[in-house]
């Protein structure tokens, strides 16, 4: 970067100011930890002397390189913005030109600190956009920049580095020097807590986003030439520790796995840029989890949503992939039916994504779903059988609801879910407990893709194991299904005749549901025999079970960056188990109209934004 284009030279460079040890920091932080999985907390009391120390001591830095900026704004999210209307972790905040960094909702603070919104003002780009850019850095180091209120937990701090490095010369256009030296003392000391600061983020995302930023910032500023290496290393071992064998992450959220992703395939471009060598760890790193995205990926390109996870900024993945596509010679990967605890099976146009391990108890309990052997199916580009989301954007109530085995498509009784959450009112939010045991076979089939799944998740509830059976054809037009439970052990049994007992003799009630795409137009067929499901596409899907009657019920789509849920539909199979095996056999097949090269001509939302 030309040293006019920012109208400002280093008197004197971070290094050595950030090197020295404070007795304080050594007594009083070893045990500092982030608070929460994105870290907006407050900044604890040895944090605020250290950000103060650091702002009284380094001089600024020049910045010699910028970056390209990867992150993908929304133009038209940007727009609202110059409106007055913020739209932060579904909360709508209106604030006429100013960027409401006093909100009190923690998501909506850790949306705001972490200048995610500064992605679209700077797709708008002009000059409305950049003077309320300005201000906004302006305001936050005002208030916060000396360690005051939420905003300095380390990964949260990095999510900010990354975008006042890739966006600085956004940022920094017409600034006068007094201004820019301003904003870059402040992206100093932000560097250099992150230097003493990184390793001690949350882990998961929040932990690559603060050594992400940590390397940004190293490759940007002036004289830091010998900490890239570090940070480069610091970021891979960091990566390494949660990245698992088959390229998955212990949280199970498809959504956090691509986030991580984009950091790493950002950062490494950025070493390429620059003409440094990018490790042969961190590549391998980056091909096993491109498999495990591919796996968990549907038909339209979107993610599976479990866990917390949504679908993912349109474009986002194939994006991610293409950038790590040109990093370098990519080890030959043979796909998979099966990461991360997610079961695929794909043939034409159709893909079926199933939750096919136990919950993630120990590694996120608070965002974790009881959705075990639920499914999602994509045809082409259109959603067809999916989750309801999560509804931890919509307040605890919509959270806790989500997260419930009903608000999956698999078998759910009547008033439980396969996992539970803890008693504890401290603990509400929390599954404590859920199936221990699952099974996963996929099973040689001459003209389809077949996965056995099981889990013992009702054992001690109902004395019943649920066993699904998914069998989709070599065309992608038949997804067979058959549902069973069962009580196999004298134990089991005699758990089972307990509840049956307390039925007086009714049975013990259980319903199939199948959640539907809110585009997606339900009509019950055949005296409820039969329901038949058009798509936009102009494709319609027919579900279909042996001597069962079928219902239509309310559902919700809920969806990340909406103000509310939308309304959809489910297809609701009620029945009773009363015997120690019950089985239901369905069928889900696109009508026999339907071409089998079917051409999607219907147009989605222009703007690609969620409508406020």
């Amino acid at each position: 970067m030309p040293d006019a284009a920012l109208g400002i030279r280093a008197r004197d460079r971070l290094r050595g100011h950030a090197d020295r040890a404070l007795s304080f920091e050594q007594e009083g932080a070893a045990g500092v930890k982030e608070q929460g999985a994105t870290g907006s907390g407050q900044a604890r009391l040895s944090d605020r002397l250290l950000i103060r120390w650091l702002a009284q001591r380094v001089r600024v830095s020049a910045l010699i390189s910028e970056p390209e900026p990867r992150m993908q704004g929304l133009y038209a999210r940007g727009k609202q913005m110059l409106a007055g209307n913020f739209l932060l972790a579904g909360d709508l905040i209106e604030s006429p030109g100013r960027v409401p960094f006093s909100a009190t909702s923690t998501r909506a603070q850790e949306a705001l600190h972490g200048f995610d919104w500064l992605d679209h003002l700077a797709t708008v780009g002009d000059r409305a956009a950049r003077d309320l850019a300005q201000r906004a850095v302006d305001d936050w180091i005002t208030t916060y920049g000396r360690g005051a209120g939420p905003g300095w937990a380390p990964g949260t701090v990095g999510r900010r580095v990354l975008r006042w490095v890739a966006h600085a010369v956004f940022l920094m256009q017409g600034m006068d020097g007094a201004a820019q030296h301003r904003f870059l003392r402040a992206l100093t000391v932000q560097a250099a807590y992150l230097e003493r600061r990184a390793g001690r983020a949350a882990p998961g995302l929040a932990r690559i986003e603060a050594h992400a930023g940590l390397l940004y910032a190293m490759l940007a500023l002036e004289g830091m030439a010998d900490r890239v290496g570090p940070a480069s290393a610091a970021l891979h071992r960091a990566a390494a520790a949660q990245i698992e064998a088959d390229g998955g992450i212990a949280t199970r959220n498809p959504e956090d796995l691509l986030g991580v992703f984009e950091l790493l395939v950002w950062a490494a471009q950025a070493l390429a840029d620059r003409n440094l060598r990018v490790g042969d760890g961190l590549l391998a790193l980056l091909d096993r989890m491109a498999r495990a995205l591919r796996c968990l990926r549907h038909a339209d390109g979107g993610l599976a949503r479990f866990h917390g996870g949504g679908r993912g900024q349109e474009g986002a993945l194939a994006s991610a992939l293409a950038l790590q596509g040109g990093l370098g010679q990519a080890q030959a990967m043979p796909a998979v039916n099966l990461t991360m605890g997610y079961a695929r099976l794909a043939a034409g146009r159709s893909t079926v994504i199933i939750d096919a391990a136990p919950p993630p108890l120990a590694a996120a309990a608070g965002r974790a779903h009881a959705s075990t052997l639920a499914f999602e199916l994509t045809s082409n580009r259109r959603p067809l059988i999916v989750s309801c989301g999560d509804g931890a954007s919509f307040g605890a109530e919509w959270h806790r609801a989500s997260r419930a085995t009903a608000s999956h498509s698999t078998l759910a009784f009547e008033g439980y879910s396969s996992a539970r959450f803890a008693t504890q009112a401290k603990a509400r939010l929390q599954l404590a407990d859920g199936p221990r045991q699952v099974g996963v076979e996929f099973r040689n089939a001459p003209h389809a893709r077949v996965v056995a799944l099981r889990h013992d998740g009702y054992i001690t509830s109902h004395g019943l194991e649920h066993l699904r059976y998914l069998d989709l054809s070599s065309d992608g037009r038949i997804l067979q299904g058959e549902d069973m439970i069962v009580a196999a052990s004298k134990a089991e049994k005699r758990r089972f005749d307990e509840v049956l007992a307390r039925s007086s003799g009714a049975g013990v009630a259980f319903a199939l549901r199948f959640h539907l795409h809110p585009d997606a137009e339900p009509s019950l067929d055949m005296n409820g025999t039969a329901v038949s499901v058009a798509l936009p596409s102009g494709e319609i899907w027919v579900l279909r079970a042996d001597g069962q009657m079928l219902a239509l019920a309310p559902s919700v789509y809920l969806e990340k960056g909406r103000l509310k849920p939308r309304a959809s539909q489910q297809i609701v199979l009620s029945s009773r188990a009363n015997a120690y095996t019950t089985q239901i056999n369905w069928s889900l097949a696109k009508a026999q109209e339907t071409p089998i090269a079917l051409r999607d001509l219907a147009q989605d939302n222009p703007l690609a934004v969620p409508r406020l």
